[in-house]
């Protein structure tokens, strides 16, 4: 086929483009966030597949110590507010009518019992004081992240191991990409393909068999069962202790 000149100038900016988007995939590295006024850090390391773009994510799930910095950033919100925020709204949890780390441990351990609405003020928090776009992970990323297929002793807090509790990040080995407890300890939000949260992965409640990167949970009203207010509150789940979370910041 003769090539002509719109054909030889439609390939250059195709091949620079994708020159471009190469570089940028090798030039992405490891990385630690130090929270501000804090010793807190989030480890996070780089991620890429044949269905999303390159991303960074935590190489673990979130421990205490980093949320206690947001919660004590600034003045929580009253116990039954229930008015809805603006896009660009920065709001902290009410306080808990439980421990919500239940007593398991507290540092080093995954923030457990918390709502969609908790995480996402968080990570409009995080990126505030970062100038980065920290975020939950797609449905996607958090797939292409889980590398394991499957869970074993090594590498997942599992119901036959657990003693039915939480156990402090980065434990177990860790995947190919240098990421931990992707399908055990805590499930993870997630956002799926509409936008709405979905919680990923296996549990320390969960069997070995069932702890598999394809396990997905939608938020039932069972996660707040005993939560004795009226209305129910909108930061905590009063019976999730299995739910958790991991960040992803886009490059």
């Amino acid at each position: 086929m003769k090539k002509t000149p719109r054909t030889v100038a439609a390939f250059v900016i195709l091949f620079g483009m994708t020159m471009c988007y190469s570089q940028e995939q090798s030039q992405l590295a490891p990385y630690t966030e130090t929270l501000p006024n804090s010793l807190a850090k989030i480890d996070l390391v780089p991620v890429k597949g044949e269905k999303v773009k390159p991303f960074y994510i935590a190489t673990t799930e979130t421990p205490w110590e980093v949320y206690d910095v947001f919660l004590k950033s600034g003045p929580p919100s009253p116990a039954y507010d229930q008015t809805a925020f603006a896009p660009d709204a920065i709001a902290r949890p009410s306080k808990s009518y439980i421990l919500p780390d239940l007593g398991w441990g507290h540092k080093g351990y995954p923030v457990i019992n918390v709502s969609i609405t908790s995480v996402e003020m968080f990570c409009r928090w995080l990126s505030s004081v970062t100038k980065k776009k920290y975020r939950l992970p797609t449905e996607q990323e958090w797939a292409t992240a889980c590398a394991e297929k499957s869970a074993s002793d090594a590498n997942a807090w599992h119901l036959g191991i657990s003693r039915k509790m939480t156990h402090p990040v980065g434990k177990k080995e860790a995947n190919s990409f240098g990421i931990f407890d992707m399908l055990g300890n805590a499930g993870e939000w997630a956002t799926d393909s509409e936008g709405k949260p979905v919680l990923c992965g296996g549990t320390f409640l969960d069997d070995l068999a069932a702890c598999t990167p394809a396990v997905r949970r939608r938020w039932e009203p069972k996660w707040q069962e005993t939560d004795p207010q009226l209305p129910k509150s909108r930061w905590w789940l009063s019976d999730g202790p299995f739910v958790g979370f991991r960040l992803v910041c886009e490059p």
